[in-house]
């Protein structure tokens, strides 16, 4: 028995309208060819991080490049489509995509780009952001008037001078 695809024209029509239309358009994104694809993307944020999974099955972490450049997180690589020649299969039907892809996020100013860490498993690439612990952290604002502020500038200038020629300087 052979394969063959759907082309609607069948007596057997989708049993909905809803179901002819998933499959019109399922059909036309897949038809693109082996030119490129888009991975599916799961991004959260946690207390301390952005995480962000992407299904890459299939694909070797060799195959995959991780960037961070100007707030810019991408990701980018190749599923590649391995075919032997002779070994004596003819496909029926080819829905996997295959080809390049590149996925960008940007993120806020509050992550720590020298931290971020990604790991392969089971065909799921999970990148870690985390946040900048100093830009994230909760402070409390003092409200200080213009005459504490003269007071405090003055102690400031004293200790510099007392620091320049090493002697005690007298109020």
């Amino acid at each position: 028995m052979a394969l063959n695809r759907y082309t609607g024209m069948e007596t057997n029509m989708p049993q909905s309208f809803s179901s002819m239309l998933d499959r019109f358009f399922n059909e036309s994104v897949n038809s693109k060819g082996l030119s490129s694809f888009t991975p599916h993307v799961d991004a959260c944020e946690t207390a301390n991080s952005y995480e962000i999974e992407v299904a890459l099955p299939g694909i070797k972490k060799e195959d995959i490049n991780i960037d961070f450049q100007e707030g810019r997180l991408s990701i980018s690589g190749e599923r590649k489509f391995e075919r032997s020649e002779g070994d004596g299969k003819r496909y029926q039907m080819l829905e996997t995509q295959y080809g390049t892809f590149n996925r960008s996020f940007y993120l806020p100013d509050n992550v720590n780009p020298d931290k971020i860490k990604a790991r392969m498993e089971n065909g799921m690439l999970l990148v870690t952001v985390p946040k900048d612990e100093q830009k994230t952290m909760k402070r409390q604002i003092s409200i200080t008037s213009e005459a504490e502020e003269q007071q405090t500038k003055t102690i400031k200038q004293k200790q510099a001078k007392t620091a320049d020629n090493g002697k005690a300087v007298e109020a």
